[in-house]
């Protein structure tokens, strides 16, 4: 739906610039921060990424955790200036948007697989094949004797 120019320039000055880029099926952990009375701290709340709802400066994303045996979850508006930082934990591989059906599994039956990335290190570069080790004191092996037809 198109938007007046002027209510758009308003909208795009609310977003945050500094998120990562996340997606359903993310573990996530997410630092909030909390006021009690005149006091304020920073909450972690570390679970899966369910859902993102899009929309400019109203977007939200839903994360999922079990604490104690119970299913919480938690809608987070992304553009919110309660939200401290987003760290991504681990990256998930799922193939739809909405995970809804995490709701009804527990234990094994709610993991997310992994996404499976390649990621060039100094140790799965292949190098030189080693030189073979020398052995010293050690005699050599005698050539077999062949049986005498006797």
């Amino acid at each position: 739906m198109s938007q007046n120019p002027l209510l758009r320039e308003i909208d795009t000055s609310y977003l945050r610039q500094n998120l990562p880029d996340f997606r359903s099926g993310d573990s996530v952990r997410v630092h909030t921060l909390i006021k009690e009375g005149d006091k304020e701290r920073v909450q972690i709340f570390e679970g899966v990424v369910i859902g993102q709802h899009r929309g400019g400066s109203r977007a939200s994303f839903t994360v999922r955790k079990i604490s104690y045996g119970v299913g919480v979850e938690r809608i987070f508006p992304l553009h919110t200036s309660r939200i401290e930082k987003i760290e991504i934990v681990q990256r998930g591989h799922v193939r739809r948007a909405r995970l809804n059906y995490l709701r009804q599994l527990q234990g094994k039956a709610a993991r997310i697989k992994t996404e499976k990335r390649e990621e060039i290190t100094e140790s799965s570069v292949p190098s030189a094949p080693a030189p073979a080790p020398v052995l010293a004191d050690v005699p050599p092996i005698p050539p077999p004797v062949a049986p005498s037809a006797t």
